[in-house]
């Protein structure tokens, strides 16, 4: 009699990773010939565990080599207390924990939280890597969601028509050290809203569709020149982070050809102990080239691996590129081209990086820096500056807003000549560096304006700083203005939303004489006069328009 599982079949899904365009893993899907197993299993935490334990054993039939995410109900997890099969399948499949992420999916409606959260808790005891399954589109309670603490949360693609709410998932998944991806990706429009929104993974019909053998070639869509560019503090390490060849500290030199030999991609063999912690890197060139020379194959086929190895390199998951360069500096010159292993606190590898993978991309973000960069002052335009902006929105940090110009700048020029003109612009531009504080970000939009974005706090030096200073061009003497908004969290949606407060504060500012500053507070009527005198004292409080109402 034949039973389910009989005709049963999975396919396989390659989840990407959106820096480097390689396939960072696999989702086994369940593809039932005849019924609806899902919903049984939905119903039946034996038949969802078994269900799990089958999709490892496909993946061990087609040699799969990369990382594997299973998909698994909440409520499988908060009945059955994790999954003691699961575990013994995967060591029988000749793998390892850490290269399995459990997908954890709704609905978690009525599912014993404590239940789950222990169950979790269990299985990363183990070593599986635990992904939030359905968020955004499923029922996961947010504060569930931060007691699970999972390595990946999976958004479905229809939330990209709210960038607001994937950069604020992208902000939460940064507080819990865990990576986003993107489901359900299936245009090109889509995986640059992926992209700009800062999810790291991506999987859908764009890429591969779901096949019954894993997809060896993969569709990404080249970046587009808009894309944001990275923190000049250099990437998270994690966007980086390559499936890693592994094998134990055991294996033989003739198992480390086998599998050189059979995967061409793979450029080196991490040998782990029972743990997962790297002891010797392999590199696939030195190795070959030892076993190909003569006699090379009846010295070394018989010995252990370890003793044509080197020393690892190893990395933290919460390291930046700039920090794996740093890594890489360290040892003589025939390494560079070695892999880095990736480990988790308890040392752990996670996956590997690639030299060339973080050159490229620490060369694209400063090319894209210095393409916004001002001529005149070398300092970043508009873009940036409204780039963090909004990144501060998300975060939902207060921030201050503020806008600087020279008075009168074009009788500047034309009295004084643009070359003296230029010389002011530049003296502004180095006093407003050297007055910013930590944090602070300096912007030249053009001409005689600039922008500046701080901390409410450092307003005050940085005011005293640009505008007591005794300024002239060509020895005429020379005022500027200076006009601030302070955002609070909530009270605007995105930088244009702050510029639409700032600009008429600014208008304001310009009809004072001598040196002035105004401040205003976003979402509420009314600003101050700090600097500056006109029509009415300084310090009194005028009444303006909410931008948008008049």
């Amino acid at each position: 009699m034949h039973s389910w599982a009989d005709t049963l079949r999975f396919a396989f899904q390659p989840v990407i990773n959106l820096s480097t365009g390689g396939v960072a893993g696999l989702e086994i899907l369940a593809r039932p010939e005849t019924g609806d197993i899902l919903a049984e299993a939905r119903r039946n935490p034996e038949v969802d565990g078994r269900l799990a334990v089958l999709a490892i054993r496909a993946a061990a039939r087609r040699e799969a080599l990369l990382p594997l995410h299973v998909n698994v109900f909440a409520g499988t997890l908060a009945d059955l207390g994790g999954l003691t099969t699961l575990h013994s399948a995967v060591r029988q499949a000749g793998r390892m924990p850490w290269e399995v992420t459990i997908d954890v999916g709704p609905p978690f409606t009525h599912v014993p939280q404590t239940a789950l959260l222990e169950a979790v808790h269990t299985l990363r005891g183990q070593g599986f890597r635990i992904s939030a399954d359905g968020v955004g589109d499923g029922d996961v309670p947010l504060r569930l969601l931060t007691d699970m603490a999972p390595d990946l949360v999976k958004l479905d693609a229809s939330l990209l028509a709210r960038p607001a709410a994937v950069r604020a998932m992208r902000t939460l998944c940064d507080g819990l050290g865990a990576l986003l991806c993107v489901e359900a990706v299936e245009t090109e429009l889509q995986c640059a809203a992926a992209l700009s929104a800062g999810a790291q993974l991506a999987q859908g019909e764009l890429f591969a569709a779901p096949s019954r053998l894993p997809a060896v070639d993969v569709y990404v869509p080249p970046r587009s020149p808009d894309a944001v560019p990275q923190p000049r503090s250099g990437p998270s390490i994690r966007e980086f982070v390559r499936p890693a060849a592994l094998l134990p500290v055991t294996a033989s030199a003739a198992q480390v050809r086998q599998l050189l030999t059979g995967a061409p991609e793979v450029s080196g063999v991490l040998l782990v102990d029972r743990t997962g912690v790297p002891v010797r890197s392999v590199h696939r060139s030195r190795f070959l080239l030892s076993m190909s020379g003569r006699y090379g194959h009846a010295l070394y086929a018989d010995r252990p691996a370890v003793k044509l190895g080197d020393a690892p390199r190893t990395i933290g998951i919460d390291a930046t590129a700039w920090e794996v360069l740093d890594v890489v500096a360290v040892g003589g010159r025939g390494r560079t081209s070695d892999d880095v292993a990736v480990v988790d606190h308890d040392g752990r590898c996670l996956g590997v990086v690639r030299l060339a993978d973080l050159v490229r991309a620490l060369a694209e973000s400063r090319v894209e820096e210095a393409a916004g960069l001002n001529p005149l002052t070398r300092l970043p335009g508009s873009d940036a500056i409204t780039g963090e902006v909004d990144r501060r929105i998300t975060a939902g940090r207060t921030f201050a807003l503020s806008w600087l110009d020279v008075d009168h700048f074009k009788q500047v020029n034309d009295g004084a000549g643009f070359a003296a003109g230029d010389e002011l612009i530049r003296s502004v531009a180095r006093v407003l560096q050297r007055a910013a504080t930590a944090g602070a970000r300096v912007g030249h939009i053009g001409g005689d304006d600039f922008l500046v974005l701080a901390e409410p706090e450092g307003l005050e030096p940085l005011a005293g700083a640009v505008l007591d200073a005794p300024w002239s061009a060509g020895g005429r003497p020379v005022t500027l203005s200076l006009a601030t908004v302070v955002c609070p969290p909530g009270s605007v949606t995105d930088h244009r939303q702050a510029a639409a407060w700032l600009a008429p504060l600014k208008k304001t500012a310009k009809a004072l004489q001598g040196a002035s500053w105004v401040l205003g507070h976003a979402g509420l009527s009314g600003y101050e006069v700090l600097r500056g005198s006109g029509a009415t004292p300084a310090g009194t409080q005028w009444a303006v328009a909410e931008p948008g109402t008049g």
